[in-house]
Order: structure tokens, then sequence, then C-alpha cells
């Protein structure tokens, strides 16, 4: 695993910051969500604001049934009480069973129900959920992305590839939250910025 250079890094975030303009939707459902938690019906709602306009090539297609989600948040509302507190620094052997069941529970949640995409899974639209419920902790990704870390989750089981990733991602914060980063935002946010500039993109 190559680690980027702090210059490399920042200028994946800048060139996102200046690119991607539908990160206002991030916002929003970040907002949505902190602002419902506790509410299944209302963060299923939130988590959609990102994932029908993050993921829009999908949905296309068809949309995900919200009750589905809205019983997976409800069923796993405690465990995702205590990852959404939790550090990817703190990821251990341990938690790698609780979050490929989580993952296979949101891919499940997000398949399309409706329209000429009937049946499609997305494990794209799984990692945002459950980034935008642990932001500090579970990462996002994208095909490209997962393909330029080794990821095949299109051959392999998914939820076993995301956790493979998740380790990724805690090996390259451990680095760069070194760096000196002018934002708040969450480490794993900026990392998904670098690497959809990178690698989705091309933009570096």
């Amino acid at each position: 695993m190559d680690i980027p250079s702090e210059q490399e890094f920042l200028e994946g975030v800048r060139q996102y910051e200046i690119n991607e303009k539908r990160d206002a939707m991030y916002k929003v459902a970040n907002f949505l969500v902190t602002h419902f938690w506790g509410r299944p019906a209302d963060m299923a709602d939130a988590l959609g604001v990102l994932l029908l306009t993050w993921n829009q090539a999908f949905y296309r297609f068809g949309s995900f049934d919200f009750d589905h989600l809205e019983r997976v948040i409800s069923t796993n509302l405690s465990v995702l009480d205590g990852l959404r507190q939790r550090d990817i620094q703190t990821l251990d052997h341990a938690d790698e069973q609780v979050i490929a069941a989580l993952f296979q529970q949101f891919v499940a949640a997000s398949v399309i129900v409706s329209g000429p995409g009937v049946g499609r899974k997305s494990p794209v639209s799984a990692a945002k959920a459950l980034h935008l419920l642990a932001p500090q902790f579970l990462p996002l990704w994208d095909d490209k992305i997962a393909k330029a870390y080794g990821m095949r989750y299109n051959y392999r089981p998914a939820e076993q590839e995301y956790v493979k990733f998740c380790k990724i991602n805690r090996n390259m914060a451990s680095q760069i939250r070194n760096y000196n980063i002018p934002t708040h935002r969450p480490l794993l946010k900026l990392i998904d910025q670098y690497n959809y500039s990178k690698y989705t993109q091309g933009w570096i």
C-alpha cells in the first residue's frame, strides 16, 4: 500500500473541493443524520438524500426500499451507536465480523426494488450509508477506488473486501493524520476525497 505524500494528499483534497459540486449533499445528509439520530425512519430518509444524489448513476434504474433501510437501521441502532463514537485507529480483529454483517445488511437494504434495475445490488451505496452513520470509523469507496486498492467485490464476497478496505484505511489514517490538514472534516472523508480525485476522476 502506497501512502501519498502530504503534498499529493492535500492536492487531491483540494481538487475534490474545487471540482465536486455534489458535496453539498454530504453536508446536508450528515446534518440530517445527526439531527434525527435515534429515529430510524428519519435516518433512512437522511441516508436517501445522499444515496440518491451521490449514487445517482446507479439509482437512475430505480429506487431502494426505504422501509427496508429503516428496519436495518432500527435493528442495528445500538451497534451503530457504538461505532459512531469510534475512530478508525481503534479497528481490531474483533470488529471484522460486526462490520461484515452490517455491510451485508446494508447491501440488501440498498437493492433496487422498482424499475428496470430491479434486483441490482450496490456495495458502493452500502459503504456510503455506513460512512454517514459512523463517519470516523467506516470508509467510503466506489468501484474505481476499490479496484485501485485491490478490492474485487464483483468477484469476491463484498463484505470481506470491505473489511479489508477498512484495514487499509486504518493504516493510511495512521500516517495521514500527522499531515497539516486545514479542515475539521472526518479523516476518512478526506481520504475518500483524495481517492476520488486520483482514482475516480484522474484530477491528480
